[in-house]
């Protein structure tokens, strides 16, 4: 109340003065009575006071007073200067009747102005009806107090107005109050149907000024409104936060005057663009860009004659323009954005704009899906005022040459198109160009000549556009060029010397090309004239080689240096410590070696330091970062250095990344860190930490996103973690339950958690870490080789972004939860624990499954068919040393993608199906990269994290972990099952398999000869069966075996030679018939074994083959065994006779009596 008083007391001052100057020019205006009408008088606006423009208008329109300038230069201020044109009464002291007239008129006008506005600040608003009826009040007690006058003269006026004016300031009023009634009520009907979630039109309110509200503009004379900006304040999409919705009332064409309508960064997403905006005819801007608004966009929008700007960007147009005819009314326009509406079907697109807008200055039709315009243009009006071509992100495959003739172009943006071959060399008639941007096209060609004599180029922009060849000497004449980027091209060769003439360079980037050059004839050459100006040098990923020189340090405003992924070695020079302006220094990936020079404490301004991977070593102080007080990123892991701080150090810099893994660090846990409370990124990992894990680490931070401390010796409990992205504690000595994970994030369904506490003594249940966790948005958890027991819980509904679980190598026990089926799983890994029971049918919903591992438990039941059916991205199948029974369904052979399957140590039987063969991911020699298990990819800003679906797989005789080479491997293990029958034969057609293990089953017959067309065999195991036959001779274009194993079956014949096979050593023959190397038996003439030991050492003399002698051997002993008797008993010999004559009379008597 008291601020209020005081306002209305400064307010009445106001008046006060500002009546006794408009006496005065009353009084020489209107005079004594009788004297002449027209007087002039010159009043500044600075004497008439604030708010006065209203009141002038009001004068001129109302009372006949204009408003003419004294002074004829329009430029300079002019005086306003009142003319009385109103006839008024002509008062005399002897004719009371007109004096009280011309009283009474002087009166009306006052009270005519107050009901005007005239008096801003001051009177009331004559819309108001309460200021209407204290204003018919008081003119109503003037004139009865003039009535009673009969003598009054014009001295008196001052003191009526005097007293006017304080009852005037009395009145209820709004001060500045210029809104038209009908437009504020216009407003409201708007406002009412806008959802305004922040409030930002709570001005908007009954009665009040609509000139004050928040986003309208008035006009300063008339009141009308003339702007609505309606844009966030933010000045983008604020989703929700400060953005509009609803529905825009058509009382907007109630804004007769309106003519800058900006709705941008809005969310309108339940609407279209109304139709009645296309009536607003004295509309000169337009900005409707990103407001999400549906449908299409009206053609009656060209009927705004009057529009100098439409920007009709980022909305949800889903209806294809087929035509770009509607905006050939807009013949005024000068700026026109279209950018991402599909005009595919827009065949004319090229001749409406270029031919139909006259005075166009900019076009943006980015992302527009626009096709070659083939049209032929037979007049280009707009050759003469077209500034500014944005036709970038579309679908053009060729330079339309229309643009050539643009000659007034100044920015020409043709980026992201798929523009190929060479581009027309008429660069050269577009000499007033200063930006030209070609990037991310096919060019495949050189860079165009003509682009070198364009001395007014500031800008050059050929990222990712495949230019080929080298960079011309002619470079040298773009001497405006301020920004040059070519980089991630396919340039060769070296840089041009050239490019030292470019005295305003400021940024360079030349990264991701073929430049093999030695770094110090670059710097060497952009000495000579870019020293004072060069601010940007990227060339990270060049082949550069050679030494850092001293030359650095003499580019006194070099904010910006990236050399990374290079072959540049030697030290970093101590001119580093000069470069003052220094802002970014990347030189990681490199070869650098020697000591970190102590130079970089003076670097002031520095706020990244990326050293990382390269082969610096020695020991870093306090003093390297003891000026570093900008320092966000230290980012220098894997190198050799030792850091070993004074514990009372205090560090300089407040940074948000630190990555120091590979550094020697411990044994203690650096204090140091205690201090850094904007820590977002931080890797300690492999540093040598032999501590246990301090408390005041975990309260650290609250805007943790990755903490990396693995490969350490850390121990103790930790009871919470409080990491918003990828915690990884592998490889510790952590104890007791697994740590709580709190959430800090209020949208915490968008996190993506990477949970890694692999190889630790974490024990105890999974229970409360599932079940009652506040974090279930979680990617991947890997607990794996802890000490975990008990059994999994089934409470896995609500973690639906998992999408890798490693729990192998615990003590778990029980059965697989069925809810695990509600996960979005790529990887269950449950290997070597107890666990038991049928798998659970859920485990079919998880159709994304890349890899299965479940062996080395106690599974039991037949091996499901849905495993064939539902879960066909299936590339790893393990369900090894387990209890499965039955057979092998057939769905099993639908895997397309499959490439590893054991099925060992189980006890399946029955035969091998023979339709192994459809399992085409191992009919194939081209193996995958290791790209194809991507895993879960991580990727934030430049960093970018890859954690690989990993599988341990038993080849060749042991067991391995395989990650990175996963995706080369291809496998199949059927050993130590019950098979029967023949190998089949349909398994020589997987040419692309690796290893193959069938042993110790009962299966029989010969082994395939087309086994031998598996070339890339590095892996055969078919011992412990009942194999016969020889090793097929195919055997020998098996170059790649490295480990063969036949071993006891009942083979035959000789060892194909000339082969791997003979690398191997006996014992992967052993339990056969085998002959020749490298077994010990040798080979007869035939293929049959002999003895090879005896008579081994008389050479010369002739070798017996046992098989003829033991037939000799058995003729003498059959034969003599039965002649010997009857030669020499008579008895024996005269029965033996007997009894032959007594068969051959019963066969004559048989034979004789069926012929009869």
């Amino acid at each position: 109340m008291v601020t209020h008083h005081r306002a209305r007391c400064a307010a009445l001052l106001r008046l006060l003065k500002f009546s006794v100057k408009l006496v005065k020019a009353w009084q020489h205006l209107v005079g004594a009575p009788g004297e002449d009408e027209q007087k002039t008088l010159e009043v500044s606006e600075s004497d008439l006071g604030p708010g006065l423009d209203l009141g002038l208008w009001v004068l001129d329109r109302v009372l006949g007073l204009r408003m003419s300038s004294s002074n004829n230069n329009k430029e300079a201020s002019p005086t306003p200067v009142l003319k009385s044109a109103v006839k008024r009464p002509k008062p005399t002291e002897s004719n009371p009747e007109g004096l009280r007239d011309y009283w009474a008129w002087i009166l009306e006008v006052f009270l005519l102005l107050c009901t005007r506005n005239i008096f801003t600040g001051f009177c009331a608003s004559s819309a108001d009806p309460n200021t209407a009826v204290l204003i018919t009040v008081a003119r109503k007690g003037y004139y009865n107090a003039i009535a009673t006058m009969t003598v009054l003269t014009i001295s008196s006026f001052p003191f009526l107005l005097l007293i006017a004016a304080a009852c005037v300031s009395f009145c209820h009023g709004n001060s500045n109050v210029l809104c038209i009634g009908s437009e504020r009520d216009a407003l409201l009907k708007l406002k009412n149907d806008l959802i305004d979630p922040s409030n930002r039109l709570s001005s908007w309110v009954e009665g009040g000024d609509c000139c004050e509200w928040n986003g309208v503009v008035c006009h300063n004379t008339t009141g009308h409104v003339t702007q609505l900006l309606l844009s966030p304040p933010e000045g983008q999409q604020s989703y929700g936060r400060s953005s509009l919705g609803g529905k825009i009332n058509p009382s907007l064409l109630e804004l007769y005057h309106l003519n800058w309508l900006d709705l941008s960064n809005n969310n309108f997403s339940s609407i279209q663009i109304p139709e009645f905006l296309g009536f607003l005819g004295s509309l000169t801007y337009l900005n409707l860009s990103q407001a999400l608004f549906l449908g299409a966009i009206p053609h009656n929008l060209g009927n705004l004659s009057e529009l100098l700007y439409l920007d009709l960007r980022g909305n949800y147009f889903l209806e294809e323009e087929k035509s770009l005819q509607w905006i050939s009314g807009l013949t005024s326009l000068q700026y026109l954005d279209l950018s991402h509406v599909d005009h595919h079907k827009a065949t004319d697109w090229l001749q409406v704009t270029l031919s139909n807008l006259p005075s166009l200055l900019e076009l943006h039709l980015s992302g527009c899906m626009l096709q070659d315009d083939t049209s032929p243009i037979s007049t280009v009006n707009s050759t003469n005022s077209l500034a500014v071509l944005d036709l970038s992100a579309n679908k053009l495959s060729s330079v339309p040459m229309s643009i050539f003739g643009l000659h007034g172009l100044v920015s020409l943006d043709l980026s992201g198109n798929f523009l190929e071959g060479p581009i027309p060399d008429y660069f050269g008639n577009m000499s007033f160009l200063k930006v030209i941007d070609l990037s991310f096209n096919s060019l495949n060609s050189s860079i165009p000549n003509s682009l070198y004599s364009l001395n007014h180029l500031q800008s050059l922009g050929f990222t990712g556009s495949y230019f080929q060849g080298e960079i011309s000497n002619a470079i040298g004449n773009l001497s405006s060029l301020i920004h040059l980027d070519m980089s991630d091209n396919q340039l060769q060769g070296k840089v041009s010397a050239s490019l030292g003439d470019l005295c305003k360079l400021k940024e360079m980037n030349l990264s991701y090309n073929g430049i093999d050059q030695d770094i110090s004839e670059i710097l060497r050459s952009l000495s000579k004239c870019c020293l004072d100006s060069l601010e940007s040098l990227s060339m990270e990923y060049t082949q550069l080689s050679g030494h850092l020189t001293h030359k650095l340090g003499q580019f006194k405003n070099l904010a910006y240096l990236n050399l990374a992924g290079n072959n540049i070695s030697g030290p970093i020079p101590l001119s580093i410590g000069e470069l003052s302006s220094l802002k970014v220094f990347d030189v990681s990936e490199n070869q650098l070696n020697g000591t970190l020079p102590p130079n970089f404490g003076k670097l002031a301004n520095l706020e990244g330091l990326y050293i990382g991977q390269n082969q610096l070593e020695g020991v870093v102080s306090e003093t390297h970062f003891s000026n570093l007080t900008k320092l966000s990123t230290l980012s220098a892991s894997r190198n050799m250095l030792r850091f070993e701080p004074n514990s009372s150090w205090i560090p300089p810099f407040q940074c948000e990344i630190i990555k120091l893994s590979y550094w020697h660090l411990g044994p203690k846990f650096p204090h140091w860190l205690k201090f850094q409370k904007k820590l977002s990124y931080l890797d300690l990992s492999h540093t040598g930490i032999a501590d246990v894990m301090p408390t005041w680490f975990l309260n650290l931070s609250s805007q943790f996103q990755i903490v990396n401390l693995s490969s350490n010796q850390l121990t103790g409990e930790i009871s919470y973690l409080n990491v918003e992205e990828i915690v990884d504690l592998s490889s510790n000595r952590f104890f007791g339950p697994l740590p709580r994970l709190l959430s800090n994030r209020f949208h915490e369904r968008f996190r993506s958690l990477f949970y890694i506490l692999s190889r630790n003594l974490f024990s105890g249940s999974l229970s409360e870490f599932v079940c009652n966790s506040s974090v279930t948005s979680m990617s991947v958890l890997h607990i794996d080789t802890n000490l975990l027991s008990g059994e999994i819980p089934d409470c896995w509904n609500g973690w639906w972004s998992l999408r890798i679980l490693n729990l192998e190598n615990n003590n778990l026990t029980g059965r697989i939860p069925s809810s695990l089926g509600d996960a979005s799983l790529e990887m269950l890994n449950l290997r070597n624990n107890s666990m038991f029971g049928e798998l659970p049918s859920t485990l079919q919903n998880c159709t994304d499954l890349v890899i299965l591992d479940l062996s080395e438990n106690h599974f039991s039941g037949r091996i499901p068919a849905w495993i064939g059916d539902k879960l066909s991205n299936l590339m790893v199948l393990s369900l090894r040393s387990n209890n499965f029974v039955g057979l092998i369904p057939h769905q099993i052979c639908a895997l397309q993608s499959l490439q590893i399957l054991d099925l060992g140590h189980n006890d399946i039987s029955g035969a091998i199906p023979k339709c192994l063969r459809n399992l085409s991911a191992m009919a194939i020699k081209e193996k995958q990269s290791e790209h194809y298990y991507g895993g879960v990819l991580y990727r934030k800003d430049a960093d970018r994290i890859n954690y690989l679906m990993s599988a341990s797989l038993v080849l060749k005789g042991r067991e391995d972990l395989y990650s990175t080479t996963l995706g080369l491997v291809t496998s199949i293990c059927l050993s130590a099952n019950s098979f029967t029958g023949h190998i089949p034969k349909e398994v020589g057609t997987l040419i692309g398999l690796l290893s193959l293990n069938l042993s110790r089953n009962l299966l029989t017959g010969n082994i395939p000869d087309s086994i031998g067309n598996m070339k890339l065999m590095e892996s055969l195991d078919l011992s412990m069966n009942h194999l016969h036959g020889g090793i097929p001779s195919s055997f020998s274009n098996l170059n790649f075996l490295n480990h063969f194993n036949v071993s006891y079956n009942n083979l035959t014949g000789q060892i194909p030679t000339a082969t791997q096979l003979q690398s191997f050593e006996n014992s992967s023959f052993m339990g056969n018939h085998l002959c020749g190397p490298p077994v010990s038996k040798s080979c007869s003439t035939k293929g049959v074994p002999t003895d090879a030991t005896k008579n081994g050492d008389n050479s010369g003399r002739s070798k017996v083959n046992g098989f003829y002698v033991s037939m000799v051997v058995g003729f003498v002993m059959g034969f003599w065994g039965v002649v010997a008797p009857l030669f020499f008993i008579r008895s024996w010999r005269h029965a033996y006779y007997g009894k032959l004559e007594h068969i051959g009379n019963k066969v004559y008597v048989f034979w004789a009596t069926k012929c009869i």
